[in-house]
């Protein structure tokens, strides 16, 4: 579809007056820069509710402030409830007549970064950047027969639905998988030697003077650096930095530690600095201290993160994270920000089981650790798929 097919959206949309006049008992939601809508944690304690507006089903809401939101519009289609009251901060609106912009085929073109994008470019004011209605009517998009918007919509939901799905599984074998270590290491009910819970089928116990209760005998109370190797972050303004480019670079938390490496302009030449596939990154300073991710590849750790490399078995080293984090984050020091320094990761206290149950317990979840790894694949491509029919909108035809 060319430009000139291009039409205003102001030709399909008109905005929605609605006021919670009554006082109904509706339920408060919220917009998120994820285009979804989310329950309110807003105090609404002595508010005028008569304020607020009320949106219904099918209906939009955006927040035409973009200066607050980085490079996100937040806007989205609300389909929750039959009714529900927003901020007066948001504006809402609908399509006219859904069987010539349907919908959904109209929030697929609020998805794209390219709207993103536009409406910040568009945006204006001094004090505060603003979206406004005028410049949403004027925002251009194909607008092709009905059928061929129900079948974009359709084919994208196909795509949206397998997402859903494999997020779901990998949800449940990660909670399997911790699940599996929670009985075998916490309640020590791993298979004894006639397969049968050591535990509760009469296993020796010996007292812990050190984590006050019983643990199986035979095994140790040691630290975390007894079974990993834990490699801090070095700062860019290290004596181990250069410019020549040894292994790929990692961003250096805290602000920016996400899901996804990205490049940076320095490059560590100490191997103590890299991490190497399968070891667990860690984030150990700011407000996202704990959060973790798996690395695919020999990426540089800069100060905010450091690697946790498994002496002996990396998948009971990363379930073994897992599962303390939150008593973990109690260790964290720092008045202006959490942090972890290498010192107290080293020095946490775990029990250390013996070698042989340690191995039989890898062995037993690394099937679902494989599921797991196979459906993040499957999951990323699907990704790309949603992304690419999003951009395809821009030259769709009748």
């Amino acid at each position: 579809m060319s430009k000139s097919n291009y039409k205003p959206l102001g030709k399909y949309i008109q905005p929605v007056i609605g006021r919670n006049g009554d006082l109904g008992e509706l339920p408060l939601m919220g917009l998120s820069i994820s285009k979804k809508f989310i329950p309110s944690i807003a105090n609404t304690i002595g508010t005028d509710m008569s304020t607020y507006r009320i949106i219904e089903k099918n209906q939009f809401a955006y927040g035409p402030v973009t200066s607050r939101n980085g490079d996100k519009i937040t806007i989205a289609l609300f389909n929750d409830y039959e009714k529900a009251l927003i901020s007066q901060a948001y504006i809402p609106f609908e399509v006219k007549n859904s069987s010539e912009l349907d919908p959904e085929y109209l929030m697929m073109w609020f998805r794209r970064p390219e709207f993103d994008r536009y409406a910040r470019f568009k945006s204006h004011g001094s004090a505060r950047e603003i979206f406004d209605w005028d410049e949403m009517c004027n925002t251009l998009l194909p607008v092709p027969s009905i059928t061929k918007q129900r079948e974009i919509v359709k084919e994208y939901n196909v795509v949206q639905n397998r997402i859903a799905l494999n997020q779901q599984m990998i949800k449940k074998l990660e909670e399997t998988a911790q699940a599996v270590y929670r009985r075998w290491f916490v309640e020590f009910e791993f298979p004894d030697a006639e397969g049968k819970p050591y535990k509760s089928n009469g296993g020796e116990m010996v007292w812990c003077e050190e984590l006050g209760k019983e643990v199986p005998k035979g095994w140790e109370i040691g630290k975390m650096e007894d079974v990993t190797k834990i490699i801090m972050g070095q700062s860019p303004d290290g004596e181990s930095y250069n410019t020549e480019g040894i292994g790929t670079p990692l961003i250096n938390g805290p602000v920016e530690f996400g899901d996804y490496f990205t490049n940076r302009s320095k490059w560590t030449t100490s191997v103590t600095k890299l991490s190497e596939v399968g070891d667990l990154i860690i984030c150990v300073r700011g407000s996202t201290t704990g959060r973790y991710v798996k690395s695919d590849g020999r990426y540089c750790i800069g100060r905010g993160v450091c690697s946790f490399r498994a002496k002996h078995s990396q998948t009971f080293v990363d379930l073994l994270y897992k599962n303390n984090i939150n008593k973990l984050l109690s260790y964290t020091t720092g008045s202006t920000f959490p942090n972890w320094d290498g010192q107290t990761l080293a020095n946490y206290p775990i029990i250390v089981p013996r070698k042989a149950v340690i191995k039989a317990f890898e062995t037993k979840v690394n099937a679902i650790i494989k599921y797991i790894e196979n459906l993040s694949m499957e999951l990323e491509f699907t990704i790309k798929m949603k992304d690419l029919l999003l951009s395809k909108l821009a030259t769709i035809e009748n």
